[in-house]
């Protein structure tokens, strides 16, 4: 009887639009980063181009749509890549995408400290 009220209650939450949401993971994201984006950027930094680091006052003024969505913005850029940053559509799924876009926010709220 359980089971089948658990299937009923499933269906429903389908039926009404109900998605489960998942928020990302920070730690997953630091990881991801160490792996990925830390020969270029560690402390939020920029190796190839000194101006435009991973910290807020930077990606505010360099990443487009930045004040709008931080997180989407930042998955957009490691998604699609510009200029010397390669796309990572591809190498990373997109959970290790939005981890990492969710580290490189949260570090960029702390000033990378």
């Amino acid at each position: 009887m359980r089971r089948l009220l658990s299937l009923f209650a499933l269906c429903l939450a389908l039926v009404l639009g109900a998605a489960p949401s998942f928020a990302a993971d920070v730690a997953h994201g630091a990881q991801i980063f160490s792996a990925n984006c830390a020969a270029c950027h560690m402390g939020g930094g920029n190796v190839v181009n000194a101006e435009r680091t991973l910290k807020a006052d930077a990606l505010s003024a360099y990443l487009a749509d930045y004040n709008a969505d931080h997180e989407a913005a930042i998955a957009h850029q490691v998604t699609n890549g510009k200029n010397a940053m390669p796309a990572f559509l591809g190498k990373l799924n997109d959970t290790d995408i939005a981890d990492v876009a969710a580290y490189v926010e949260d570090m960029a709220s702390k000033g990378w400290a």
